[in-house]
């Protein structure tokens, strides 16, 4: 009965030292997200397990190029991946098949040849200045993708973490980067 105790008594540490451990990475620092749909090919494909890195935004913006997932602002139980393309005080306008970004006196082109192929179109006309905690995010297969020419800007409240880590399929596990422009 004594060594049946023993043997409880240490399963039961190691159970809570577990949790101890698990649950904040988990709830804090890290979350697993599976993509769903063909928003973001080539890049992610439905079925890719990402890991989530819920912690670096509480330290720093996001980026331009960085791929998010988000609470979809029409309805935030449901949680959508995209790439942002605009940040708080830019001006985005999509014209001829071109992404104009504008700050201040600046405008550039928007190069996305990094992560897109040539034959990718990014459809529409539109304008739209950003606020203070506002984004403009895009799929990256932009004739199939419902976003922010679509549904608006991302709040910066309903932003949840930035795609760190592919880790499923095995053959395509790498550690995601945003493009630099």
């Amino acid at each position: 009965m004594r060594n049946l105790l023993s043997f409880l008594w240490e399963v039961s540490k190691i159970i809570i030292i577990a949790l101890v451990v698990v649950v904040p990475i988990r709830y804090f620092l890290f979350q697993p997200f599976i993509v769903k749909g063909a928003s973001m090919e080539p890049n992610f494909h439905s079925g890719d397990y990402l890991i989530i890195d819920e912690i670096s935004y509480r330290f720093s913006q996001p980026q331009r190029g960085d791929v998010i997932v988000f609470k979809f602002p029409q309805d935030p139980s449901q949680r959508y991946i995209k790439r942002i393309i605009g940040l708080p005080g830019d001006t985005i306008e999509i014209r001829s098949d071109k992404i104009i970004i504008s700050r201040g006196d600046e405008n550039q082109v928007l190069d996305e040849s990094f992560y897109l192929p040539k034959s990718f179109h990014t459809l529409g006309e539109l304008k739209e200045s950003l606020k203070d905690g506002e984004y403009f995010v895009l799929g990256d297969n932009r004739e199939f993708s419902s976003d922010s020419r679509r549904w608006g800007l991302v709040s910066r409240g309903f932003i949840i973490g930035r795609v760190f880590l592919r880790a499923w399929p095995v053959a395509a596990l790498a550690k995601i980067e945003a493009p630099a422009y």
